[in-house]
């Protein structure tokens, strides 16, 4: 079975926006193209039902209706019970709420493991816990290949050991982490085990009971959908953590860990990411399945792909001399997240040519400043990341190509 790649793109409408032809996004990492089943869920919402939820009159009722709808069916695909889903505005700001109510249960002293793998939003709200009485633990990538060592993990822990924060899959390294093996790792040590998916989710939804992760991040605006973040917290631990919201709200789980109202249309509007993942599914599958058996069956489409057009893109980079890459050099134990440099090239340049080129990628250090700083690669003005996704074509991998050629060349 291989992934019907013009049905898949036939549900995102940015593939036939006449002012997108002839560029070729390679910036997936900072954010997806929206499936259509989101745009017209987000679009009926504000036109039908955009009304305080859950009073008795019709376009209240339905409106709770379709948010509530979100919850159910986005934690059947995560493995997960839907009390254990939460939503916030952002990674970010979710993991601000997660320190702030999680620091009560720690004791001054205690220690938290913190990778210099991050995203900034994975590491900067756990690090200024130091400010009120919590020991960061650094865990360093190695200087040259970018990745985190489990020997050296295992030596970090210690009787006071309370958290481990790391990613699933790094958004400049791209590779991918043993997270049940680092998860057992924690809980072995009497840790929890936070981990960031940000980078990883876009190319296939976790099974968070598989990974045995006590928490689980991402953002749904780089799956397809609005720009709203994801929590998957293990509904024993959230009721040991402090109330973040209204003091009437404790014991509702789902309130604790958002101190504001939610977004009830974009919560609505996040079910339409399981409506493309049911359409893909049924597109390619005759036998029903459950939820988190299709959301394996896709995952494995979806990577497939992913993986052949990686080799592709791969083999062209390490056939140069004048490229590097930031991170593993093959596909194994990788997402499509391939961050290089110019060794010849002044690097603002090649990134110009290449927007002249008409590719949509991003230069800097999209806010991984640690790992590059572990690596001695300056964080400014960073690195070129490429990005994608599976609905990226070969064609577009060969457009890419031959704009790096004609960059490098100059």
């Amino acid at each position: 079975m291989k992934l019907d790649l013009q049905f898949v793109r036939s549900q995102f409408p940015a593939f036939t926006e006449p002012t997108l032809q002839g560029w070729a996004h390679f910036e997936n990492a900072g954010g997806s193209y929206p499936c259509i089943q989101v745009i017209n869920r987000l679009t009926d919402f504000y036109m039908k039902n955009k009304v305080q939820v859950h009073y008795p009159f019709p376009a209240s009722t339905l409106a709770g209706k379709l948010m509530d709808a979100s919850y159910p069916r986005l934690a059947g695909y995560l493995n997960a019970d839907a009390a254990e889903i939460h939503f916030g505005p952002s990674t970010t700001q979710n993991i601000y709420v997660l320190a702030n109510a999680m620091r009560p249960m720690w004791e001054r002293g205690d220690e938290i493991i913190v990778s210099c793998q991050d995203h900034e939003a994975n590491a900067g709200a756990w690090r200024n816990l130091a400010k009120r009485g919590i020991k960061i633990i650094e865990w360093h990538v190695n200087s040259e290949t970018g990745l985190l060592g489990i020997d050296e993990l295992k030596s970090l822990f210690s009787e006071r050991t309370k958290m481990v924060a790391f990613p699933h899959c790094s958004n400049v390294i791209g590779h991918v982490n043993p997270v049940k093996e680092i998860s057992q790792i924690a809980h072995q040590n009497g840790a929890l085990s936070v981990v960031d998916g940000v980078g990883f989710a876009p190319h296939g939804f976790p099974d968070v009971k598989e990974l045995e992760s006590d928490i689980y991040l991402f953002s749904l605006y780089k799956t397809f959908g609005p720009h709203l973040g994801l929590m998957y917290v293990d509904q024993d631990l959230i009721l040991k953590m402090t109330n973040q919201s209204h003091y009437f709200k404790e014991g509702i789980t789902r309130s604790m860990l958002t101190p504001a109202g939610p977004d009830h249309a974009q919560i609505a509007a996040a079910s339409g990411i399981i409506d493309y993942f049911d359409a893909v599914y049924e597109h390619h599958f005759d036998q029903d399945a459950s939820p988190e058996k299709r959301s394996s069956a896709i995952n494995k489409l979806f990577q497939e792909h992913e993986k052949l057009l990686m080799d592709r893109l791969l083999n062209f980079l390490r056939s140069r001399n004048d490229i590097e890459i930031v991170g593993p050099a093959d596909s194994e134990d990788r997402a499509p997240i391939i961050s290089i440099m110019p060794k010849n090239k002044n690097i603002k340049k090649v990134y110009a040519t290449l927007i002249e080129q008409k590719i949509m990628l991003g230069m800097g250090n999209f806010y991984a400043v640690r790992p590059l700083i572990d690596m001695d690669i300056p964080t400014q003005p960073g690195v070129l990341r490429i990005s994608f996704l599976h609905y990226t074509t070969a064609e577009e991998i060969d457009q890419l190509i031959d704009a790096l050629k004609v960059a490098l060349a100059e």
